[in-house]
Formats: C-alpha cells, sequence, structure tokens
C-alpha cells in the first residue's frame, strides 16, 4: 500500500487540496481573503485557493510529526521578518490559521485532539494513503517509469 511517505510532497499537497475543496466542512472564513499568513509576511496570499493548500500541509504534517499542536505548527509555517538594515529574525506564523484549520479537520473527522496534541484518526489515515494511492496509480499510466513515486 502506497502511503504519504511515498509521494512527493508537492504533488501530494496539490491533490489533497483538490479533494479537500469537495468537503463541506472545509471552508476559508469571511476573514481569510484579507489576512496575512503571518507577521513576516507583507501581503496576504495571492493564490485563491492558499486555504485548502494549507489545509492539506497541516494534514499531511499531523500525519507525518504527529501529534502536534498550535504552537509547533505555527513554528512550521513561520519565517524571516525584514527589518530593513537591522538583521532580519524568525517570527512565528499565524495561529488563528492553525487553530481554525485544526477546528475544520476535527469537524471532518480527519483529526483528533488528544492530551498530546492532534493526531490523525484512521479515517483521516485511510483519506490520505488512497490519495497517496491514487496518485501513484496515475502516476503509473502516465509514464511506467515514473511508477517509483
Amino acid at each position: 500500500m502506497t502511503t504519504v511517505y511515498d509521494i512527493p510532497a508537492d504533488m501530494f499537497i496539490r491533490q489533497v487540496a483538490e479533494e479537500l475543496k469537495k468537503n463541506p466542512q472545509i471552508q476559508p472564513p469571511d476573514w481569510a481573503a484579507f489576512a496575512k499568513t503571518g507577521v513576516h509576511k507583507e501581503m496576504p496570499p495571492e493564490n485563491d485557493d492558499w486555504w485548502y493548500v494549507r489545509a492539506a500541509s497541516v494534514l499531511r504534517r499531523i500525519y507525518t510529526d504527529g501529534p502536534v499542536g498550535i504552537q509547533r505548527m505555527r513554528s512550521i509555517y513561520g519565517g524571516k521578518r525584514n527589518r530593513g538594515p537591522a538583521p532580519s529574525q524568525f517570527r512565528k506564523g499565524s495561529g488563528a490559521i492553525v487553530r481554525k484549520l485544526f477546528q475544520q479537520l476535527e469537524a471532518a473527522g480527519y483529526v483528533s485532539h488528544s492530551s498530546g496534541g492532534r493526531t490523525v484518526t484512521p479515517a483521516g489515515r485511510s483519506f490520505l494513503d488512497n490519495t497517496a494511492n491514487s496518485l501513484k496509480a496515475q502516476a503509473a499510466e502516465v509514464a511506467p517509469g515514473l511508477a517509483k513515486y
């Protein structure tokens, strides 16, 4: 069986984001069109579907690194803040985005909250593994030499 670890992250996240768009529990809030993803950013994301891409990325990180909490995810999605002539410093990403995504993924049944942090439920693990398996099958159909993914 193909798992998340067997597929390149960029291909996998793109496919999971497309699947999450079909789920009614995963919806960007009203403020998502105007929100920056952290204090280290100057502008909001340009991609209109950034909410689903971030949800897919968060779900993959919970699968690979879980159990994780909001603070660890903020550190993962942080970056360097440009302070002009002063040296750049690391700043964490937005906690509101991560918190809202955790809540939506819990409502969809993909993630559960435990004492150690969020972990992927069996339904979430099945969803991600089936997506990885379908990606591998698509790669085998398109180019048999690429079936290693």
